[in-house]
């Protein structure tokens, strides 16, 4: 996105984002109680974006391999929130750190990838990823001055990391 393009979009509806996190709250308090599992929830705005994060939760059932388990959960939650406003939601849901976790491991993925890019000047294909851990990746290499590009279909789409 251009500056002129970043600048001519509209400021997140703050209240709306809270409302967002509220239903997500109540939805996923309503699973724990059901599932007998014991969490808080905590509710946030970061950017245009509600982040809903369940804390204090023991065990890994609510992530699950490779965080599928956490997708699954994310999207049912943010049906539940389209189902009650109407709208869509691109909320993030995080279980225990989760998320965090595995942000501070893409962002040095992308940047061991830029790096050998910048090395052989030779274009690199990662893993496939989910579409949280792309984006993850393209803002490192970003970050690093090179540009990426997603490519393949789901669930096997994947970053390449392009030379200058």
């Amino acid at each position: 996105m251009t500056e002129a393009e970043e600048a001519l979009k509209p400021a997140p509806d703050i209240e709306a984002l809270e409302q967002e996190g509220e239903i997500a709250a109540d939805y996923l308090e309503g699973l724990l109680d059901i599932a007998d599992m014991d969490g808080d929830i905590d509710m946030d705005v970061e950017g245009d974006r509600a982040v809903v994060s369940i804390v204090g939760i023991k065990g890994t059932e609510l992530i699950g391999p490779d965080g599928e388990v956490l997708e699954a959960l994310q999207e049912l939650t943010r049906l539940a929130v389209h189902r009650r406003t109407g709208e869509r939601s691109r909320l993030m849901l995080d279980v225990g750190g989760f998320r965090e976790r595995r942000r501070a491991e893409l962002t040095k993925i992308g940047n061991a990838a830029a790096g050998d890019v910048k090395r052989t000047g030779e274009p690199k294909a990662l893993e496939p990823m989910t579409p949280f851990e792309r984006k993850v990746v393209h803002d490192a290499v970003a970050a690093a001055g090179l540009r990426s590009e997603s490519e393949g279909e789901e669930p096997n789409r994947f970053v390449v990391v392009l030379p200058v």
